[in-house]
């Protein structure tokens, strides 16, 4: 059997508070969320599903803190202060959104396994906000 390699961070315990910057991409980059034009985003069907499953999230789980959050063509990208495990929240969002999607005729949408996450230090939370909020200027189509 093939064991799959973790990208956590070995022995940190993600239930405990904290501020975690997180990236959440599509299992196949067909299915953009977003368009930017001149840095500001359009979303999609998609996108649109994305966002209000999120919000969602935050009305559900009294324990987390939404921060700045950014849905970008392939991938979103969030900070939130967390008091559950990071994996339940981020599973919790990746469930209700499939199936949402799925409804709207997406049926072979899929999100990649995992998740990639970064814990944020205070003296780095300020950048982490900048750079979110600064992502669709700096977005350059390829």
């Amino acid at each position: 059997m093939r064991h799959r390699k973790t990208i956590r961070l070995r022995k940190y315990d993600y239930t405990k508070e904290g501020w975690y910057f997180v990236t959440i991409e599509p299992n196949d980059r067909k299915y953009s969320f977003c368009k930017i034009l001149n840095g500001n985003i359009i979303l999609n069907k998609i996108g649109k599903i994305i966002d209000e499953r999120w919000r969602w999230l935050f009305s559900r789980y009294d324990h987390i803190m939404m921060d700045e959050y950014i849905i970008m063509p392939v991938h979103f990208g969030y900070n939130h202060q967390n008091k559950l495990d990071l994996s339940h929240i981020i599973g919790a969002f990746k469930t209700t959104a499939s199936k949402r999607i799925h409804e709207a005729r997406y049926p072979n949408f899929k999100w990649k396994r995992s998740f990639h996450d970064r814990i944020i230090r205070q003296d780095e939370l300020e950048i982490k906000r900048a750079y979110i909020r600064n992502n669709p200027k700096n977005w350059k189509k390829k």
